[in-house]
C-alpha cells in the first residue's frame, strides 16, 4: 500500500505563488522548478523514496521551503 502525502492541491499553489512573488524574474524561477523537477525526475529511476509525489510537487515544495526557512540550506 503506498503512502499519500498530506499535501493537497490549494497547498502546492499557495506554495507556487510564495515562489512567483520572491522571484524577480517569473521565467527564471519556472525554469528552476522545471529543472528540479527533471533531476529529480531521474533521481527516481535509481531509487523509488516517494512515487506517489510528482516531480515537478515535489520541485515546488522544496524550493518554498527553501524560501520560507533558509536555515535548512545554510552552510552551518
Amino acid at each position: 500500500m503506498q503512502k499519500r502525502h498530506s499535501f493537497d492541491s490549494s497547498q502546492v499553489i499557495y506554495r507556487a505563488q510564495e515562489l512567483l512573488d520572491a522571484a524577480s524574474n517569473r521565467y527564471r524561477i519556472t525554469v528552476q522548478v522545471s529543472n528540479r523537477a527533471k533531476r529529480h525526475r531521474y533521481e527516481e529511476f535509481d531509487s523509488i523514496d516517494d512515487p506517489a509525489m510528482k516531480p515537478a510537487i515535489r520541485a515546488i515544495i522544496e524550493m518554498s521551503d527553501e524560501l520560507t526557512q533558509p536555515e535548512i540550506i545554510s552552510d552551518n
